[in-house]
């Protein structure tokens, strides 16, 4: 494979595992990026786009979200500034507009946006194509776009974009391939131990995700910490890779251990609720039993008592002596 193309397309396989997270986390994320208030159980529909061109320079894992059958967001992710970018999202929302047409004389393209997920100063803040229509006019056609590194974790936390927590190891990687100074190498440690994981934490405690999902996450933040920094040697002497992989499997051990205890918690509440609703159809017919006997007493003592003295003997409210007296009437 080539090696560009290889480079490019781990990022393209976690950026699409990371989408696939779970449609909850879709829903925070495009509520994140947008602006937008959907509630977490929304329904999401995805429809997946790529391209690859000669020089085998592939975009990232682009999708199109349509929330609630309805309003759909065009989600372009993004590693390296790229000159055919506006004209490819322009084309990818056109095709989609076409498809999802339910009227010949109106389509809706998608709102795009643009993820950038390295940090370079010559990424611009939006992107602007004027398309001309001759007589008609011209419209512009405007994608903004997100710096996902130039973002706090604290802001993103808020904006709940934690499916996209993987690539904050993107953060230290430029300042590590051209120094592994004992400073840099001491970030890269805080970057992982202390932001990434407490990041993780918090957001399973808020609710956000659950530990399933954050096991997931963790296997990813992983897995692309080996891609990006295993390679350089000095770390390796000062155990950041040992103490990376120790903290991350540590923290997949105490998830797995919390999703054991949930499954077993679930297991134990519904042997629960089976014995409840076997004890509840247990007294549903000893309760129709115990009726059945009341209105036989109460058929048995008319035949020589009137209804009154019924009441006064058995102690049996006199509504329900009467209802007795009607259903035995009906059944004779």
């Amino acid at each position: 494979m080539n090696e560009a193309y290889e480079y490019h397309d781990i990022y393209d396989r976690i950026a699409k595992r990371c989408l696939s997270l779970s449609t909850r986390c879709t829903v925070f994320l495009i509520n994140g990026l947008f602006g937008t208030d959907y509630p977490p159980d929304s329904d999401v529909d995805y429809h997946w786009t790529e391209n690859t061109d000669d020089s085998l320079k592939k975009t990232l894992a682009d999708t199109i979200v349509t929330i609630n059958h309805s309003s759909s967001y065009h989600v372009e992710f993004q590693m390296t500034k790229d000159g055919d970018i506006l004209l490819r999202v322009l084309e990818y929302g056109f095709h989609h507009a076409i498809r999802t047409a339910d009227s010949q004389d109106t389509i809706c393209f998608p709102e795009p946006l643009i993820v950038y997920l390295y940090d370079d100063e010559s990424f611009p803040d939006e992107y602007i194509l004027k398309i001309s229509f001759g007589e008609q006019g011209s419209f512009l056609y405007k994608v903004p776009v997100f710096k996902y590194l130039k973002h706090s974790l604290d802001e993103l936390d808020r904006k709940k974009l934690i499916m996209l927590l993987p690539f904050q190891l993107l953060k230290l990687r430029r300042t590590i391939s051209q120094k592994r100074t004992k400073e840099n190498i001491e970030a890269l440690k805080k970057l992982i131990t202390h932001d990434i994981l407490n990041s993780l934490n918090r957001n399973v405690e808020v609710g956000n995700i659950t530990p399933t999902e954050a096991l997931k996450l963790s296997r990813m933040i992983l897995y692309l910490y080996r891609h990006i920094y295993e390679q350089y040697d000095e770390l390796k002497k000062e155990g950041v890779n040992q103490m990376t992989e120790d903290a991350l499997i540590f923290d997949v051990d105490i998830l797995e251990y919390e999703i054991e205890k949930l499954e077993k918690k679930n297991k134990h509440l519904e042997s629960e609720k089976q014995n409840l609703e076997s004890e509840k159809q247990s007294l549903e017919s000893e309760k129709q039993s115990l009726e059945t006997e009341q209105q036989k007493l109460i058929l048995l003592l008319s035949k020589t008592y009137p209804p009154e003295e019924i009441a006064a003997l058995t102690g049996i409210a006199s509504n329900k002596i009467q209802e007795a007296l009607r259903e035995g009437s009906a059944t004779t």
